[in-house]
């Protein structure tokens, strides 16, 4: 059901201080749509921060050449960010993925507002904008442009750009619909060049990410006679490597271009002892269905959980849960 967006327009104009967060490890959905709605508010004569519980990842840095985005404890504490009108959630609606975030969203005196377009969800006390069939939050936030009657820039039509190219793993998955090539269309029109987005997000490795995914697909195995595929990160990888952890992103697609796989899962082991799963589907298998029997969530497709290590009990208890969930009726062959 599309967003009305007329409350949240009248928020933003009769409010003039703003924080604007998003979810653990951002990724280029999440930045890109803070830098795109903190462009929108700026462009209103609005006070802007932007606060996330985690630094934005190296290769994501294009995004946000002014360095905009600050890390919560590094030079911002919590009593500052409480210090605002409204606090603005963006491409999340879960505890678990605030984090460090979390207590100060339960103490601040701000208005707090959610826009979002994950499944799972959580009450964040929030007044929630969500629409579930949008294919990214960068959608939500071109709409909202609409809404306020505001043209992005250049630099911010390319940050929503990344937003959508990147959650539809450049157009290639299920949730492309032509809501979401109209907004491409769009941006594109605004002056954002394609393949110069394309070469900052996929044309930049490093040789230690290289090495890296190199090593984690000779692990891979399939489960279940072949219904999934899996692999696994350990903390010495990296170590070994010289890799960052956000450059395991896209493994786990890896996983499902196996044929005969209906579902993928990577495990990552977390220098906190903690492992980050991440699942991915192509069937009717619901993942954010299982990613929420640990604590997580996300979209029916593509979902992640944080669970309590050590690796090879998570592995377990998650092999579980989806040999369960590949049990069900009804689910259909992989296409």
């Amino acid at each position: 059901m599309p967003i009305d967006w007329q409350p949240l327009v009248e928020i933003l104009r009769t409010h003039q201080r703003f924080v604007i967060s998003s979810h653990v490890r951002p990724d280029a959905d999440a930045i890109g749509s803070e830098i795109g709605l903190c462009g929108l508010l700026e462009q209103m004569g609005k006070q802007v921060r932007i606060v996330n519980p985690s630094a934005t990842p190296a290769h994501l840095g294009f995004l946000d050449p002014a360095n905009r985005i600050q890390k919560i404890g590094e030079g911002i504490t919590s009593e500052e960010i409480c210090n605002t009108d409204v606090h603005l959630i963006v491409d999340t609606s879960a505890w678990q993925q605030l984090t460090e975030l979390r207590k100060t969203l339960e103490t601040t005196s701000a208005r707090k507002v959610v826009i979002d377009h994950h499944l799972s969800s959580d009450h964040l006390g929030a007044e929630l904008f969500k629409d579930t069939t949008a294919a990214a939050a960068g959608v939500l936030i071109c709409e909202l442009a609409d809404a306020l009657e505001i043209t992005p820039t250049v630099e911010q039509a390319t940050a929503l750009f990344s937003a959508i190219a990147t959650d539809t793993g450049w157009f290639r998955f299920p949730n492309v619909d032509a809501r979401t090539l109209k907004r491409i269309a769009w941006l594109i029109e605004l002056g954002v060049q394609p393949h110069l987005v394309y070469r900052e997000l996929y044309e930049k490795s490093s040789l230690a990410r290289l090495h890296l995914h190199g090593r984690v697909l000779s692990r891979v195995s399939l489960e279940f006679e072949g219904a999934m595929g899996m692999t696994f990160v350990l903390q010495k990888d990296f170590d070994e490597t010289g890799a960052h952890p956000s450059d395991t992103e896209d493994l786990v697609n890896d996983c499902l271009t196996i044929v005969g796989t209906r579902c993928a899962v990577i495990f990552v082991e977390q220098k906190s002892g903690q492992v980050k799963v991440s699942f991915r589907s192509r069937s009717g298998l619901d993942v954010a269905s299982v990613a929420e029997q640990f604590g997580g969530g996300g979209h029916r497709l593509a979902s992640g959980a944080m669970m309590a290590g050590p690796l090879d009990r998570a592995k377990t208890v998650v092999l579980e849960a989806i040999q369960k969930a590949l049990a069900i009726p009804g689910i259909s062959d992989p296409v």
